[in-house]
């Protein structure tokens, strides 16, 4: 399958369809691992560069997401990096230890094209601050929970997981945990986040 944007696209709208047979769809591509490391890339500097580009067209609306935590586009890129590596070295090796069979490639695959997806769902959100501002925050939700449901089925493809609610159960788990450790690492190393602890 030729990845051309109109393939891209209607791959978007299976997966939306049927997350399940789109995540199968995506999995029997085989790119090259350096490949895959560079969509992983591409999809951060695109997800950043939208988020500057809502920040320079509604600077009110920017400031009041972003809140204390705004940071510059190099900054970002770096966390925005650093946490899908996170999610994709946490889904690999949580899955593997609950018995799944997803590889590396996969994994990186899946979680690109998620993030992929997140991007145009985050054009759609653009849309509607542009066309009608009241909706963007039930985009903003929606995408929420759409997310959710788009990694259970992922996961649930990747590692061989027949139960969807186990999965989740295993995800917000896993979640937990996997920040728990971060904010510990963080914390032995001298990082605080800034009001994490106000009272």
């Amino acid at each position: 399958m030729n990845l051309t944007m109109s393939s891209l696209l209607s791959l978007v709208v299976e997966t939306l369809r049927n997350p399940r047979e789109g995540a199968s769809a995506i999995l029997s591509m085989t790119p090259p691992r350096a490949v895959l490391w560079q969509a992983l890339a591409l999809v951060v500097v695109i997800s950043v560069l939208m988020s500057h580009g809502v920040e320079a067209l509604f600077p009110p609306v920017a400031g009041e997401l972003a809140g204390p935590f705004s940071l510059s586009p190099f900054a970002l890129v770096m966390v925005q990096g650093g946490l899908l590596l996170v999610m994709v070295f946490a889904t690999l090796w949580i899955g593997r230890a609950l018995g799944g069979t997803g590889s590396l490639e996969e994994t990186l695959f899946l979680v690109t094209w998620l993030q992929f997806i997140m991007i145009c769902i985050q054009v759609l959100q653009v849309v509607a601050l542009i066309v009608m501002p009241v909706f963007a925050g039930i985009v903003g939700i929606a995408a929420l929970a759409l997310f959710l449901w788009l990694f259970v089925n992922f996961v649930s493809v990747l590692h061989g997981f027949p139960s969807l609610l186990l999965v989740f159960v295993g995800i917000v788990v896993s979640a937990f945990a996997v920040v728990f450790g971060l904010s510990l690492i963080l914390a032995l190393i001298g990082v605080t986040v800034p009001g994490a602890f106000d009272v």
